[in-house]
């Protein structure tokens, strides 16, 4: 069976973006860069939420051929450009995808499902990157395998906290570690089934 990953960067306080839904409160770097391409290599499929894809769209493509753009940038560009996606969305239209045109798009009521099916099927690691409110929902729900938070030294104040809703989750910790030449903790945990 395949793993979902979620791979999330948040703060020290626990906010998964800063107040008025400011991402770039949070403290990436190089590092995280390396991490995130690090996952793609394993992944042959990420699984977004639409807010998600839609900043993903927005900003990844013509990264690819910036010559300003770091090594580690074009990759993580190329990798988003060529990987499959699945976006769970209700308002979403298939002409909306483009330049992605492999995107498959699956109905909030019909998730579940249709993820715990690409998890039986043959591949690679399924990805989620961003999309808190989808991978919240998919944690509670038992279909997440692994959470890679990335830990950095920011303390926002407020925002919106990485976690949502009064439900348990156990986990187990399976590393953790500070990323090479960063100040971000990696933690990784399992899902306890």
């Amino acid at each position: 069976m395949r793993k979902l990953i979620v791979c999330n960067i948040i703060s020290l306080d626990g906010y998964y973006e800063g107040p008025g839904k400011d991402v770039m409160a949070l403290p990436f770097d190089e590092a995280f860069d390396e991490y995130n391409a690090e996952r793609l290599r394993a992944a042959d499929t990420l699984l977004l939420g639409r807010t998600s894809f839609e900043g993903f769209k927005s900003y990844w493509p013509p990264v690819a051929d910036d010559p300003d753009a770091r090594p580690v940038e074009r990759e993580i560009s190329r990798r988003d450009n060529a990987i499959d996606k699945v976006v769970v969305s209700d308002s979403l239209t298939p002409d909306q995808t483009a330049p992605w045109n492999n995107t498959r798009i699956v109905k909030r009521a019909e998730a579940h499902e249709q993820i715990a099916d690409l998890k039986r099927q043959r591949g690679e690691e399924i990805l989620v990157f961003g999309s808190r409110t989808l991978w919240n929902d998919l944690l509670v729900g038992g279909l997440v395998d692994e959470l890679h938070l990335m830990i950095g030294p920011a303390f926002l104040g407020g925002g919106t906290p990485v976690f949502g809703g009064p439900e348990r989750v156990a986990l187990r910790l399976v590393e953790s570690r500070t990323l090479e030449g960063s100040e971000l903790v990696l933690a990784r945990y399992g899902v306890r089934q």
